[in-house]
This record gives C-alpha cells, structure tokens and sequence, in this order.
C-alpha cells in the first residue's frame, strides 16, 4: 500500500497505483469509491498497447494529484521521445486530464487507450472477499460509455466520457492520435457515479458539467478551513509540518451526511471507513476542538438524528443508543450487513454526553445543548436502562447479532484485544475498564449541563449521586491489589480480567481514578513495560497476548496516547504528559507529519524510527487529531467560564511555541509557551525533540481583537 496515490473528497476517494491506473482484484482496495461502491475498478492508460512508467506524483491537494510517465524503454533508461501527464481531481466522480507531449523533431501516430471497468464491489465485499449476487450490463450512449450494476432494486452506473473524439466500446474509450513535432494533445476525462432513486431508476450524472467546478470550490474550501484555524509557530519545524498534515487531513477527511447538506463531520479513515462512526467522529471532534468546533456541532446534530428509538437486535439497537456505523452498499441494502445504521458499540453513548458538555465549554452555545436535552438525556438513560447487562451497576457488552455483530463493542474491537493476563480470553458479557470511566464523565457532565442549562437541579444532583457511587465502586471493583492497577475488564462473573493494558490511560482522562490511585497508575503507564519510548502500547510487553504488531495487543496508537497524555493533565502530571507528547510527535517526523492509526510497539532503543503497522488506515481522522489535542494539552488549554486558561509544559526541544487566533466563547486568544521539560532526562534510548536549553515558562493568554 505504501505506492497508492490516494485522493479524496468526503464520501469519494480514488485510490491508485502510482502511474494513476487501477487494476484492482475483489481484494484490493484500489479504485473509485463512493458511498461504500467501488465505481471504477480498472482504470488503465496505454500507448500504443503499452503501460507506462511512473517517473513522479504531485500530491497536489488532497482532492488532486499529477502523475508524471514516461512509455517503457527497455531495461537501462534511454530519453524517452514521449512524456504523459495525468492530472487527477476527485468531486461527485473524477476528472482526469491527460497531456502527451511529443518531445521528437517528428511528428508521431498513437493509439491512446484507456481500459475500464467497474465490479461494482460493496466495500465489505472487499475486505472480506466476497461475491456479488446481481447482473452487469455495458451499454454505448452516444459518446459515453456505461457500466452498470443491478440487483433488484438496487442499482448503480458509472459514465465515462471525453472531451477529444473516441471510440468507445464495452471496454473502455480509444483516440488515434496525431501528435505534431514538440506538439501535444490533451483531453479530458470525466468518470461519474450513479445511483438509484427510489422508484426512478439511476438519474443521469451531471459531473461533465460540474467538473472544472469542483476544483475550484473544493480549493476555496481548504483556504477557508486553513484560515479560521489557529496559527502556530514553534522553533521545532517539524511540529509546523506535522501541524499543517493535520488540518489538511481533517479537511480531507471532512463529508456532509445526507440529511445535513453543507455540514461537515469527520469520516473515520482511508480506505475503510470514510463514513460516519459514532465513537471516532466524537473522538476526532474533541480532539479538534481548540482548532475548530463546526465538526462537533455537525457531529453531534447528526448523531442526534440516528439515535436509537427501539430495540433491534439485528442492529444491536436500544432506545437512546448513539450509532456505531452507518454504510450506503448493497450489502447493507440487503440486510446482509446490519449497518442501516449499525448500533454495536458500547462507548459512543456515554461519549456522546462528554462532547456536548465539552462542546459548550469551548464555544459557549446553550442554544445546541438546549435542542439536545432529550438526546443527551437519552443517552444517559440508556447507560442505566440498557447497558448494565449484569445488573453490577457497570456498562458491559454482549453483541445480540451473531452472525455480523463486533464481539468487542469497546474501541479495542478486533476479536482478541480483551484478555487475561495469561492470554485466555473472557466470556461475554465483558465490562472494559474504560466504559465505567466514560460512564462516570458522562454523568458529572451531564450533571453539569443540567445544572447551568437545562436549570433542573434534582436531575443534576443525581447524576452526581450516581456518578459518585460508580467512582467508589469502581475503585474497589477494578483495583489489581498485585499489580497496583486497574483490570483490563471483568468478565461475565464479575472476576477481573487482569491484562495490564493501555484502557488504565483512558480512566484518568475520565476523573473516574481516586487521587491515591492515580500514581500508581501512571507509573504503569510510564513503566517499561507499556511505555516503549515512542508511546504507550495498547498491552503491556510480557502478557500472554503481547505482540509488537499486533493490532490492539502490543502497537501504538497515537489517537490513544493523545487521550492518555490528556488524562495525565487532568491529574497534575505534566512531564508525563509532555513525555508522550514529544514521542508520538517524534514518530510523527518519520511518517513525513501524517500520524498512521498505529505503528509496532518494539522499544525505542531497538528501532531508530517507528516501525509500520502493514494494513494502517492513513489519514485515519482519530490520527489526525492526535497532534492537535496534544498541543492542547502540551498548553495546558482549559476553558473555565468565559476565560481560556494556559499552563504551558512542553518538551524542551520545541523551544518558544505561539498558537494564535484559539476560538472560543472568548473571542479569539493567543498562547505561548516555552520548553523546559527535560524529556530524554525522564525517558531512555535516543533523546526525543532535541536538547535546546530551557528557558522560565511563560504561561500566557492574550485576548485578539480580531483575526489576521
């Protein structure tokens, strides 16, 4: 995957080779894909019945991509007499521009040919390679060509076109070509996606006429989305890089749900999930927040408009239960997948409540919170009514569909990420550590808002009766007396399950953790065994399911590591905090500023660069954010009332550090800061972020009349 050229916009990415061709097999996930379809499968330029060679690709913007190639010249490079150019823009389809440049003192003939065809492949039908159930038909309208897909009602088209006359057959479009000396050619052109309406049949795309639109207004939509964002200038370039992929990658990864055209909310990742997830849409937008609070607010009305109304086992739904997933393919069409949308996460609920307190903390929006009263208070209902499956008083999980459902409904959802220290795994229902400290959050929050908002002080006192009584018990429930840390989970008789894992950060971002409890976490956290140098591993090296490279039980995460280091915060611990920062932003330098979704947990004395995990999704949003709320916390940002207050503790290598223009219910205000914490002092191995000389911290917050 590390030669994909991936362009993207909202629902729709192009993934190809790096020449621009798609040639995809039922398992690869190259191609066009829109609304979980892959509309183009086989997309493969030649001349003269040869492909061609890839000399460079221009990551233009995320939505464009140039594609330099050259015709083969046998095996030891002689000047090619020809050069190719595609440029690639994606937008309700794509648009290609094709350029051959004729460098000869002769004029020469070609034939140019551009092979297509469309498999129609529901995005689960990739990754589990499977077989589609309906019929294909071709079909010549014109000077178009179609390719098409139909099972009973549902139906899908892909059109292609060109501006230079072609033949066009079943296969695909052929132009003779005339190229004069030092002369060139061009056309353009134009792939489109249909889709059916109900009862209509597929409408007929417009994209030919939107084309040379789309660039432009995607264009000026990154431009307005870099602007509003606070600006930052630090002594450590690379942070200014890995800063900048961030953003990008947010607005990259930014789509508008159907219901809400012109909001945007961030899709999980490429090439998986570019769609709305419960849990990494909430994660993302809190990590965003100090950056830009549009994705919360479009993530939160959306979220809002699935929530669970009934049971349902096939989706795992309950009343007041916030989405899991929502897909558009036909599998899910068909019932064969339940993801209409899908209920199955155990987390996203509790979540939900923690975004919109911390939502009007920073944006000071009571009009929202107010139209959100009865989600919210739904979603606080359901942790008492639905999710304490074992009557304990604890959030646990037991998937009800079988045959499709995630067995693990927490974030570590892959099928061996919850164990005992000896590696069996648990029965069900399991109760993971971190589903009682969002419990917890969500119910002082929610106590919070109905205090200050919704002016209802019984509901409020008892949320914090309620959230009392769970810290208490939590405390003495989850406690590992021999290993002075909290159990992964307990399992369906109550009994621990005692991996040491990375959950224990999650509970200190919560507040669940009692203040004679919470060094001896971090001490776990920060021990040899979980800390590796470049971040926290997901389990602990030495327990029965450790692997470096394993993807919930041993590699890190950054999105983790940002949440740890935020808890970490929470609790006074600062150079811990700026310790984990300044690894994950070291490892950040080697993945040129853009984060993967995880990378092996070797320690940092063994590797000179953080090992790739094969299958990451990149950009993944959860990812992206990561930097983000790390600068945050490095900051020491907190929003109390209408003030922002600054408590700046960061690594020494960064140096003098300004983010500028942070929005909030104040306006706009800048924050400083300069490093003094001696990371590579407190850590082993190679030093983290330089050894530049620490200077007094200056811990300031300066209100902005306007914005530059």
């Amino acid at each position: 995957m590390s030669s994909d050229v991936k362009i993207l916009d909202g629902n729709t990415f192009v993934v190809s080779d790096n020449a621009g061709d798609i040639d995809a097999s039922l398992t690869d996930p190259t191609g066009l894909f829109s609304f979980d379809t892959r509309f183009l499968s086989k997309w493969v330029l030649t001349i003269d019945g040869r492909r061609l060679n890839p000399l460079s690709v221009d990551d233009l913007q995320y939505f464009e991509a140039r594609f330099f190639l050259v015709p083969g010249t046998g095996t030891v490079y002689v000047d090619a007499k020809l050069s190719v150019i595609r440029q690639r823009a994606v937008g309700g389809g794509f648009h290609e521009e094709l350029t051959i440049l004729n460098h000869d003192d002769k004029a020469v003939d070609l034939d140019v040919r551009i092979e297509a065809g469309c498999d129609f492949a529901d995005l689960f039908e990739v990754k589990d390679a499977l077989k589609k159930s309906g019929d294909y038909f071709q079909r010549i309208d014109g000077d178009r060509l179609v390719l098409g897909y139909r099972r009973e009602t549902f139906e899908r088209e892909t059109w292609i076109s060109a501006t230079a006359p072609a033949t066009v057959d079943e296969h695909g479009l052929t132009f003779a070509v005339t190229i004069a000396p030092h002369g060139s050619w061009t056309t353009d052109l134009h792939v489109a996606t249909g889709m059916d309406a109900p009862g209509q049949g597929v409408a007929h795309p417009k994209y030919e006429r939107n084309a040379k639109k789309a660039r432009p207004n995607m264009a000026r939509s990154l431009d307005k989305w870099l602007d509003e964002a606070p600006r930052l200038e630090c002594d450590w370039g690379s942070l200014k890089a890995t800063y900048q992929r961030s953003l990008v990658d947010l607005a990259a990864l930014r789509f508008s749900p159907v219901a809400l055209p012109g909001h945007y909310l961030p899709a999980a990742g490429l090439p998986w999930f570019m769609t709305m997830f419960g849990r990494d849409s909430i994660f993302t937008s809190l990590q965003a927040l100090p950056f830009s609070a549009e994705l919360a607010a479009t993530t939160l009305t959306a979220l809002a408009l699935w929530q669970g109304s009934q049971i349902d086992d096939f989706r795992d739904e309950d009343p007041g239960r916030i989405l899991h997933e929502q897909r558009f393919g036909e599998m899910t069409a068909f019932e064969e997948r339940p993801h209409s949308p899908y209920y199955g996460c155990a987390d996203a609920t509790p979540l939900y409540v923690v975004l919109l307190d911390e939502y009007e903390r920073w944006t000071g929006d009571t009009r929202r919170v107010r139209v959100l009263e009865a989600t919210a208070r739904a979603a606080l209902d359901w942790i008492d009514d639905y999710a304490d499956l074992q009557g304990n008083g604890y959030i646990s999980y037991k998937r009800r569909n079988e045959k499709t459902g995630l067995e693990n409904q927490c974030w570590k959802d892959s099928w061996d990420s919850i164990s005992y220290r000896d590696g069996r795994l648990p029965g069900f229902p399991r109760a993971t550590c971190e589903l009682q400290g969002y419990a917890y959050d969500a119910k002082m929050r929610g106590a919070r808002l109905a205090r200050e908002v919704w002016k209802d002080l019984a509901y409020a006192e008892r949320l914090e009766k309620q959230a009392a009584d769970l810290k208490r018990r939590f405390n003495r429930d989850f406690w590992v007396q021999d290993g002075e840390y909290f159990a992964l989970a307990l399992d369906a008789d109550g009994g621990q399950v005692d991996a040491l894992a990375s959950n224990i950060g999650h509970l200190l971002w919560s507040g669940i953790v009692d203040k004679n409890n919470a060094r001896k976490v971090v001490r776990r956290l920060m021990g040899t065994r979980l800390y590796s140098g470049w971040g926290v591993r997901t389990l602990a090296e030495g327990e029965g399911r450790y692997n470096p490279i394993g993807y919930h039980v041993g590699t890190i995460w950054p999105y983790d590591n940002s949440f740890i280091a935020w808890g970490l915060r929470r609790y006074g611990f600062k150079e811990e905090a700026a310790r984990i920062a300044a690894g994950i932003l070291d490892a950040a330098e080697f993945f040129e500023g853009r984060l993967p979704e995880a990378f092996g947990g070797y320690p940092r004395e063994l590797t000179k660069y953080p090992v790739q995990y094969p299958t990451a999704c990149s950009p993944q949003a959860w990812s992206t954010g990561a930097p983000l709320l790390l600068l945050r916390t490095m900051l020491g940002l907190e929003p109390i009332g209408d003030h922002l207050v600054v408590d700046p503790a960061l690594p020494q290598g960064i140096g003098h550090l300004e983010l500028l223009d942070i929005p909030g219910r104040w306006g706009h205000i800048d924050a400083f800061g300069r490093g003094t914490v001696d990371v590579a002092r407190m850590g082993r191995g190679r030093k983290q972020l330089g050894v530049l000389p620490a200077d007094a911290v200056r811990p300031t917050a300066r209100p902005r009349e306007h914005k530059h």
